[in-house]
């Protein structure tokens, strides 16, 4: 993919940073050769690559995946400024 100049002005506007007009002609290379990478990572045949995690091979650690209520419901409503029923009171937002 090849960007122009006026493309390039256009992002740096867009992420607010300020580019002199000389350095667009550079920049457009540049970013044009990172596109150009970019695509030649698509022609790489992974179909029989395992998703990786990390490069090193650590085992992780997992918990069981359980729903609970916490347990702790009197702690969380002690920093409620008002609750009922076990649950937070708010103020009517909505007539």
């Amino acid at each position: 993919m090849s960007l122009d100049e006026a493309t390039v002005a256009r992002i740096a506007r867009l992420a607010r940073i300020e580019v002199e007009a000389d350095r667009l002609p550079g920049l457009a290379r540049e970013l044009s050769n990172i596109l150009g990478w970019i695509e030649q990572l698509g022609e790489v045949d992974t179909d029989e690559v395992e998703p990786m995690r990390s490069v090193m091979p650590i085992p992780s650690r997992q918990r069981a995946d359980r729903v609970t209520d916490g347990g702790r419901q009197e702690d969380v409503l002690s920093n409620a400024p008002a609750a009922e029923d076990g649950c937070y009171l708010v103020p009517k937002v909505v007539e």
